[in-house]
């Protein structure tokens, strides 16, 4: 069907009667000239509006923001009522503009407090409402024209928002009631004819405007659907600028637009040209121009503020000095007309002209710390001012990022390939509705979803987390465990399945086990099995509810895995030699850096005795009697072994590890039993020359050491 919404047409009416040219009693004052008054003269007193005159100012701002954002297609018929309907313009393209309005509008002219209040009504230009939606729009009829076989798919939907003053609640009810017999007759009418159209949709807006300080006795009331092609809403407010708030909070609902205020715009004032001051403008455009904050979750950002009527809300924007540097510019996603709130302002007429120069305004996002984001820009083209949409996150225009990539840009092992099967195996189909049930009554989207549930109660995503899903020998088993039921050729294939696996355990062979992240040789082969077998009934109990033959293949796993005690006894020496290997290759190292310090030592001792007893040595080696003596590994004394209590100093490291390897090599190897007997760490030599000859060693030309 060709959607036309009812924003598509909107019927204004308003009241024109006697009682629209009561004051609306909000003073405004008209004499601004209070510092060049010459004395003696006297101020002019301040004016108020009519409710009439507030209805149409507030009216026109409505239609001025909708022309423009929306200068096509979305169209407005404007009608006033007073003793009889009086419309303004048509659903016309051409006759869309606030000028045209304004120009009809001076010809109806004020109401007249004189005329017949029994000859005046809102309800005549209700009627004449209803019939101008009935009526075709140039776009409803070029879609019926393309649609020609089928022109009743082309729908007609309208809104109708009257400005009145109502007298009470059953007042209001019965513009609608009226409004909806009105409707019913008009479909009658219009379903006999070719140039009009039913009304599918009606939405009805009934704006109660009364005077500042004056009780009102209409209550407001929120949508409410009166009949299928009827819904009514009512809202009670006071004129002045309460109504043009009022219908500004409507026209964002009705077209779906958003505010964004744009702070610390620079201006100089025109008392003192030398000084600038900052000024605040407010802009409505569409509210896809606020998509990023939207889809980030963060659609009022720093800075955000409620609107005057607590209702909508506008994100705040900061004005941003326009660069030359290209890097700072980044690609727009989104170009959406605005329109001022304020379009009279002083601020927003010199941002309109400022832009309207060919200048282009910058916007960031308001931060309390961090770097600033320049989110949108500001620029005009062809007389008409874009809010666009800087891209500040990924780029839409890049290439998409791998599926390998995880959060935050982590490559991680996703099972990219086996997902890819896993999709081809559950994909939907189209299918024949007479055939669609099967035997037990399930039509076929109740099948897939019952099969795309048995393919993932287990199905790990990433490959480090798996084991079995990584082996070429368990795929005939993965694929068939997953089926609602097996045949006996099924349970068979799936039974050799475990016994390859038990062979390969039997074989030693190795097992895709990942050792990403982890350090050394990773899992044991004995581990390794354990693991995988311990996936492998994972897998199968998730499936043994489905049926019998499924309950076969988890006896066939959990008999296969229970081995018999001399295969325990034999895994269990296997481990242990392992251990033992691991051990030996350890204290090997171990070993063969004692060795490196024991030689180490033994060299400076040597080195160190010889210097100290150089002239006994020599006598040693020149006597003929005595051979040259060997090297002796000098004692270790206790208190050279132990650090002092009190260090001066830090103690290094090369300090406290010779230490150590002296202390164990103290206790490794057995004293000298010279040195044991020693006096003043001085072993007498050759004592039993002395015992022979009854004579003293150094007769003989023997040294003493």
């Amino acid at each position: 069907m060709k959607m036309f919404s009812a924003s598509h047409k909107t019927a204004f009416v308003v009241d024109h009667c006697h009682y629209m040219a009561e004051s609306c009693r909000q003073q405004v004052e008209f004499d601004m000239l209070t510092k060049n008054r010459a004395q003696g003269v006297i101020p002019l007193a301040p004016v108020s509006k009519s409710l009439w005159t507030c209805a149409v100012e507030c009216s026109m701002e409505y239609c001025r923001i909708l022309y423009d954002i929306y200068p096509t297609r979305k169209l407005v018929n404007y009608i006033v009522s007073d003793s009889d309907c009086h419309i303004l313009n048509s659903w016309n393209q051409v006759d869309q503009n606030t000028q045209e309005l304004m120009a009809r509008l001076a010809v109806v002219g004020p109401p007249n407090p004189s005329e017949d209040p029994e000859c005046c009504s809102i309800l005549h230009g209700l009627v004449a409402a209803v019939g101008s939606l009935c009526k075709l729009t140039e776009y409803q009829h070029e879609a019926r024209t393309t649609l020609m076989d089928q022109a009743e798919r082309v729908n007609n939907r309208g809104r109708i928002i009257c400005l009145t003053n109502a007298k009470s609640d059953t007042h209001v009810r019965m513009l609608e009631d009226y409004v909806q017999e009105t409707i019913l007759e008009q479909n009658k009418i219009a379903a006999a004819s070719d140039r009009l159209m039913q009304i599918q949709q009606c939405e009805l807006v009934l704006i109660h405007t009364y005077p500042f300080g004056e009780e009102t006795l209409v209550s407001d009331r929120p949508r409410k659907e009166i009949s299928s092609v009827l819904s009514s809403e009512v809202h009670s407010v006071r004129a002045g600028r309460h109504l043009a708030s009022k219908l500004n909070v409507l026209v964002q609902q009705h077209f779906d637009l958003a505010s964004t205020t744009i702070t610390n715009i620079p201006m100089k004032e025109e008392q003192h040209a030398n000084t600038s001051a900052n000024y605040d403008v407010e802009l409505l455009h569409h509210r896809d121009a606020h998509m990023e904050f939207i889809k980030s979750g963060d659609l009022h950002p720093t800075g955000s503020t409620p609107r005057d009527s607590g209702l909508k809300e506008t994100v705040t924007l900061k004005w941003c000095t326009p660069r030359t540097n290209s890097v700072e510019l980044h690609f727009c996603t989104g170009a959406y007309r605005i329109s001022p709130v304020d379009v009279n302002s002083r601020p927003s007429s010199c941002l309109t002209n400022f832009l309207l120069n060919g200048r282009s305004v910058l916007l960031e996002q308001p931060r309390k710390s961090g770097s600033k984001v320049i989110s949108h820009m500001l620029s005009s083209h062809g007389g008409e001012i874009f809010l666009h949409v800087l891209n500040c996150t990924r780029s839409t225009l890049e290439d998409p990022p791998s599926i390998s990539e995880g959060c935050g840009g982590r490559v991680t092992d996703y099972r990219i390939t086996d997902f890819g099967e896993f999709m081809r195996e559950n994909r939907l189909t189209p299918f024949p509705e007479a055939q669609g049930a099967d035997g037990a009554g399930k039509v076929p989207l109740e099948r897939a979803k019952g099969q795309l549930e048995r393919h993932t109660r287990y199905w790990p995503m990433i490959i480090s987390q798996t084991t079995i899903f990584n082996m070429q020998a368990v795929v005939p088993l993965a694929n068939l465990i997953v089926k609602e039921s097996l045949s006996e050729e099924d349970v068979l294939t799936c039974q050799k399945t475990v016994y390859n696996l038990v062979d390969m355990e039997r074989k030693n062979d190795p097992l895709p086990i990942s050792t990403v992240g982890t350090r050394g040789k990773g899992p044991k082969r004995d581990e390794q099995y354990r693991i995988m077998w311990n996936e492998l009934e994972t897998l199968v109990r998730t499936h043994v509810g489905s049926s019998e033959r499924h309950q076969r293949v988890l006896d066939c796993v959990l008999a296969c895995r229970s081995k018999p005690p001399e295969e325990e006894e034999r895994k269990k020496r296997g481990r242990k030699r392992e251990d033992r290997e691991d051990k030996a290759e350890k204290n090997g190292k171990d070993s063969e850096a004692e060795r490196s310090w024991q030689e180490s030592e033994r060299l400076k001792a040597a080195l160190e005795r010889e210097k100290d007893d150089l002239p006994e040595s020599e006598v040693i080696k020149d006597s003929p009697d005595s051979p040259e003596p060997l090297n002796k590994k000098p004692r270790l004394e206790m208190e050279e072994l132990q650090l002092p209590e009190k260090a001066k100093g830090p103690v290094s490291l090369f300090t406290m590890w010779t230490n150590r390897i002296n202390a164990a090599n103290s206790r490794k190897h057995q004293e000298f039993a010279g040195r044991i007997n020693s006096v003043n760490n001085k072993a007498e030599l050759y004592q039993h020359l002395k015992d022979e000859n009854g004579m003293d060693s150094h007769e003989n030309g023997k040294a003493t050491r």
